[in-house]
């Protein structure tokens, strides 16, 4: 993978308890090993799915993470839900675009009425009112009218819609590989170039 050595604002990435947790945590590890540094957020709900879906808490994902940074040279800065001294609280801060992956419906909610009341929801208000690249990753199934309507409110503010649908023209044979290809496209809306996924056409 090619790391990006020219100097980029932090991507800040937010976790909720929507299922697909592993989508997040591997977005998190491609931005480090790409040597972008990363703001990450969560919800208190990532410490059910961490546990049901991955099998350790998510302070131990975090200090896995940690020395990949440290590895690669780039930081991991974790905020807490109400620490809105925080950077990533302000539009004055410098941003290099914000994925929440996966996305809840209930953060989809909050983002989409503007009714958020932790950093989380701060932080991708803000990515909408200084129009910048905000990424909303939902992981549900089916989709009620309200979620819907979340979701077009949100593309209509200049948000992404970037639901976690693999694809399957790379043929993939096993589940990493159908994570990677997810964390492919997200990256691509951030604007950080990796190579996970062989994009259609490619040889």
């Amino acid at each position: 993978m090619d790391r990006d050595t020219t100097p980029q604002p932090p991507v800040t990435v937010a976790w909720t308890g929507a299922s697909g947790l592993v989508y997040g945590v591997r977005l998190v590890e491609v931005l480090l090993e790409a040597g972008r540094d990363v703001a990450l957020l969560r919800s208190d709900a990532v410490e059910q799915t961490a546990a049901a879906e991955l099998g350790r808490p998510p302070r131990a994902l975090v200090e896995e993470l940690r020395s990949i940074a440290v590895a690669r040279g780039a930081q991991l800065h974790e905020y807490g839900k109400h620490e809105f001294s925080s950077p990533v609280a302000s539009g004055s801060a410098p941003s290099g675009g914000m994925a929440v992956c996966p996305c809840s419906m209930s953060t989809l909610a909050r983002i989409a009425t503007g009714t958020g009341d932790d950093l989380l929801h701060r932080a991708a208000d803000v990515q909408i009112k200084e129009r910048r690249r905000l990424v909303l990753v939902p992981r549900e199934t089916p989709l009620a009218a309200h979620h819907l309507e979340h979701m077009s409110r949100l593309a209509a503010a200049g948000a992404v819609i970037l639901p976690a649908m693999p694809g399957f023209y790379h043929r993939p044979t096993t589940v990493a590989e159908l994570v990677d290809f997810v964390v492919q496209r997200v990256c691509d809306q951030l604007g950080v170039a990796v190579r996970l996924a062989r994009p259609w056409g490619a040889t």
